[in-house]
């Protein structure tokens, strides 16, 4: 399907990419930039990358290319679901579950299950490789994930979450004993300059980024933390907290390399998510108990306190 678009003035100086991300909604912006990275974009008939800017009185066109049958295989594994209708699945992710399928690890994802047990019922805007997937936690995040079922409630969640409506709390235990019981840190995030597998507050295109944080419990060493997301970058959490010199327990990717209790993983919970139904209009909020790992190392802290 071909889309064209004919720019007004005001969109002179623009960068292609974001232009497209406000004139095209129901587009996820990693789509269009997919687009725009596979030739797919023309201004007045000539292909252009992201980067490009536009003057205004342009013809902008592109191709969307018809759906790929996916070639990730449906698998009947356990799913831990707190809510299910006919436009949305919410699920208590655990740990060591990586979302969708990826380079090393194309099956036993939560996306493989979902379409086991969706039987293929799950939004497509996002690729086949992420059929239903509108926002995701790390592997070893455990945790409320809401998961989509048609492109109509994926673009209301996307857009919720685009506006940063939505209502989200993680449970994090951070290393040393922080010195405010509460703080925010907003620090833009983006990918790190020499290490691409790594987030960085130091990055030259960073996107804005913002992490509430309350202290729950101090155990000397170690603090109990709530953080609220305003944004929901990648990493988020795991860097902000690093950044101010309290890295995650768990967490060697932003923390030391050696940790103690021989733990796999970042200590991260996702334990609130709330949004508005995509059709209903209600608020809805969901909550997912501390994983038992996390819980008995809430109560080892307590007792060596």
């Amino acid at each position: 399907m071909k889309r064209d678009l004919i720019t007004s003035r005001e969109a002179a100086g623009s960068r292609i990419d974001k232009f497209l991300s406000e004139a095209y909604p129901e587009y996820s912006r990693a789509f269009l930039q997919k687009l725009l990275r596979d030739g797919q974009v023309q201004v007045d008939g000539k292909t252009v990358k992201s980067s490009f800017r536009l003057n205004g009185d342009e013809t902008v066109s592109f191709e969307v290319p018809e759906p790929v049958e996916a070639e990730i295989c449906a698998e009947p594994l356990p799913l831990d679901i707190l809510y299910e209708d006919s436009d949305i699945i919410v699920v208590n992710k655990p740990k060591g579950m990586v979302v969708h399928p990826a380079a090393g690890h194309l099956s036993g994802t939560l996306v493989n299950g979902l379409m086991y047990h969706c039987q293929d019922q799950l939004s497509g805007i996002n690729g086949v490789l992420r059929p239903g997937i509108v926002h995701r936690i790390d592997m070893d995040t455990t945790g409320v994930l809401v998961v989509c079922k048609n492109d109509f409630s994926h673009n209301s969640i996307a857009e919720q979450l685009k506006v940063h409506s939505i209502t989200r709390v993680y449970y994090a235990i951070v290393f040393g004993n922080l010195a405010d019981d509460a703080g925010t840190v907003h620090a833009a995030i983006g990918r790190h300059p020499t290490d691409r597998k790594k987030m960085s507050i130091h990055a030259k295109n960073g996107r804005d980024a913002i992490t509430h944080y309350h202290v729950l419990e101090r155990f000397g060493t170690y603090t109990y933390i709530e953080c609220r997301l305003e944004t929901g970058r990648t990493h988020q959490i795991r860097v902000h907290m690093a950044s101010i010199g309290h890295p995650i327990l768990g967490d060697t990717v932003y923390g030391p390399a050696r940790q103690p209790y021989h733990l796999e993983g970042q200590t991260l919970h996702a334990g609130i998510l709330g949004f508005i139904h995509p059709r209903t209009g209600e608020y809805m909020e969901f909550s997912a108990p501390l994983p038992e790992y996390f819980e008995e190392l809430l109560q080892r802290l307590r007792k060596q306190a």
